[in-house]
């Protein structure tokens, strides 16, 4: 008897080890770099935190181009790596090819929706995260006048303007809030010279407090506001130490819960399909308060978000959706 028990377990463990060795994740970066500290880098987190948990290593590629990124997803499946996660928007084409070549393999793509069987999507709901912070800069702010720098001009950058604006004209409804995007094509995410040309102009104009949603590109606009003694947020990964006591707060864009959670899943046959939406009531989206930045929020200011969070969550306050309205209910 004893003996069936002891190979019972031994035929388990080697069960749970072939199990694992089937999960052989990748993960594929959009523009601007896996170090860009912002987007990118947030993916790469979450990448590092399974790998750590697990001991399963990871594969991961930087796109370089826009040719690239179908390459890349077809050299992953083709070598067998599963599941694969494409990070951005810009990746959706190149996912609904190759998944389409690989049925068997898990795909998950960040910020946009391929309706297949074997693709989770993950959305965000920035606009909410965007909301607070937008609040945040208007109590901070001593001129009544605010800005915003995106990256590229696609709706979903404006997703993030229209709910900051939000955020802030529900603090002062005359607020003035200054907004610029940086360019058109995928390089407004790597450009953190025209970042600080911005945000330098925004400031010029009586700006005090400057949001980015532009990738690498926002590093120039962290930049100038230090340069300048003004504030800025930093948006995906909590960036207040990169210039502390200058980065006011940082939308938190909870990008590594969605790609850890999509190596996990699969790891613990867990996985799912379909659209997967993070707001704030599933911890998607958020502020960062922490050591860097905890003297420049008052105990005010805090207690007034909390209370938003709350009523954003409980549906009392309804933030908008520029992705499914284009037409922002604030400017």
């Amino acid at each position: 008897m004893r003996f069936s028990i002891v190979a019972a377990i031994a035929a388990a463990a080697l069960v749970g080890q072939a199990h694992a060795a089937d999960v052989n994740p990748a993960v594929v970066y959009d523009a601007g770099g896996k170090f860009d500290k912002s987007f990118n880098e947030a993916a790469y987190t979450g990448a590092e935190r399974f790998r750590s948990e697990t001991g399963i290593e990871y594969r991961d590629f930087e796109v370089q181009n826009d040719s690239q990124r179908e390459q890349a997803l077809r050299n992953f499946a083709r070598r067998g790596h599963d599941p694969i996660v494409a990070i951005g928007f810009s990746q959706a084409q190149a996912v609904e090819k190759v998944a389409q070549e690989y049925p068997d393999t898990h795909f998950a793509i960040i910020d946009m929706v391929v309706d297949l069987p074997n693709v989770r999507s993950v959305v965000f709901k920035e606009e909410e995260g965007s909301y607070l912070v937008g609040m945040i800069a208007a109590m901070a702010s001593k001129t009544g006048k605010i800005g915003f720098v995106g990256g590229m001009d696609v709706p979903l950058i404006r997703k993030f303007a229209c709910g900051y604006v939000q955020g802030a004209k529900a603090i002062n409804p005359d607020i003035e809030v200054f907004q610029n995007m940086t360019g058109t094509t995928g390089a407004a995410w790597n450009d953190p010279v025209r970042g600080g040309e911005l945000a330098k102009s925004q400031f010029d104009k009586g700006a005090d407090v400057v949001y980015q949603a532009a990738g690498g590109t926002g590093l120039g606009v962290l930049q100038a506001a230090a340069d300048e003694g003004k504030y800025s947020i930093g948006v995906d990964s909590n960036q207040n130490h990169i210039h502390p006591g200058s980065v006011l707060t940082s939308m938190l864009k909870r990008v590594d819960n969605a790609v850890y959670d999509a190596f996990m899943d699969l790891k613990d046959d867990a996985w799912s399909t379909g659209v997967e939406v993070m707001g704030l009531e599933q911890d998607g989206v958020g502020w960062a308060l922490d050591e860097h930045n905890e003297d420049l929020i008052t105990d005010d200011m805090k207690s007034k978000v909390d209370a938003a969070s709350q009523d954003i969550v409980s549906g009392k306050t309804k933030v908008h959706d520029y992705m499914s309205d284009s037409t922002c209910p604030v400017s």
